[in-house]
């Protein structure tokens, strides 16, 4: 209660269920993730430093370019990253356990000021075998650039809870 000077009881606020359940997926059902993501050089640099991931290709204007590229490139693994969280709305915002990457694929380097978008295909969605009540969901990733080229694929796997069990 704001401007009473009686803090609010967190027991009172209701719980929103977000995000799917595993009944929801269905194989062939493809995801276009919302609007993308310009990657700049600032995330590019703190994503580097923050991971203590020192490459001269990720950071280096000049040896990148010494290396045939136009720039310096960006970390492929903020790239991924980054279409795993343009997904997450989507597919996972429900919780549950990310289960792993499979056949990840960089197809092509991207520069500070690309843009990436995404899109996943339910390639197979199983009730577990171990957890009554709970589905494997699997998805094929793809992300593309400003230009519709491939950057990047993967295959994801996440334990996601039933109708029921939320």
């Amino acid at each position: 209660m704001t401007g009473t000077g009686q803090e609010p009881n967190l027991a009172d606020f209701p719980i929103r269920k977000r995000g799917a359940y595993f009944e929801k997926f269905t194989v062939g059902e493809v995801f276009e993730h919302h609007w993308g993501r310009t990657i700049t050089s600032a995330d590019n640099t703190i994503f580097c430093t923050a991971l203590a991931h020192w490459t001269p290709m990720y950071l280096n204007t000049e040896y990148a370019r010494a290396h045939g590229h136009k720039d310096a490139v960006l970390n492929p693994f903020l790239v991924l990253c980054t279409v795993v969280g343009l997904s997450v709305e989507d597919l996972s915002e429900s919780g549950g356990p990310f289960l792993g990457i499979e056949q990840c694929v960089f197809e092509r380097p991207l520069y500070a000021g690309d843009t990436i978008r995404a899109e996943s295909v339910v390639t197979q969605a199983r009730p577990s075998g171990s957890r009554p009540g709970y589905g494997i969901v699997t998805w094929q990733t793809t992300a593309f650039d400003q230009h519709e080229q491939v950057v990047l694929h993967f295959i994801r796997k996440n334990l996601l809870a039933g109708d029921q069990q939320r």
